[in-house]
């Protein structure tokens, strides 16, 4: 796969998803992360990183190794997902998602999102950061 954005064949921003649909689209593609195509998971979790966060954590291939790496790799193929309630402040959100990762262990992280951001993003929920709560 390519350094472009968005990462096609998996579903990117569109300003009609609220923040709890961007949280969820994005822990669908990463329980089943080889579907349709090697990756194709953290590739929906690329496509809905918010520029910033992309200017950090890529390219692509970059994203991937820090995704597979220790911190969020119970996320790949996990066996469940349970959220918690949305906490949003205006333009800005946060969702606590527990996972069960595929060896039964479990781990909290904190998804951030927020909407309000210069050029043709404005408007779409994107992730700022998941944090291991």
């Amino acid at each position: 796969m390519s350094d472009q954005y968005p990462i096609e064949g998996v579903p990117s921003p569109d300003s009609s998803y609220d923040p709890e649909r961007v949280v969820s689209l994005q822990l669908e593609g990463l329980a089943a992360n080889d579907s349709p195509f090697a990756n194709a998971g953290i590739g929906v979790a690329y496509n809905f990183a918010s520029p910033a966060n992309r200017r950090a954590t890529g390219p692509f291939e970059r994203f991937v190794r820090m995704v597979e790496g220790p911190r969020y790799a119970p996320m790949i193929d996990h066996v469940e997902a349970t959220t918690g309630a949305l906490e949003r402040d205006g333009d800005s959100a946060e969702q606590r998602v527990t996972i069960t990762g595929a060896d039964g262990r479990t781990g909290t992280y904190a998804f951030g999102l927020s909407r309000d951001r210069p050029g043709e993003l404005d408007g779409h929920w994107l992730t700022d950061r998941v944090v291991v709560d």
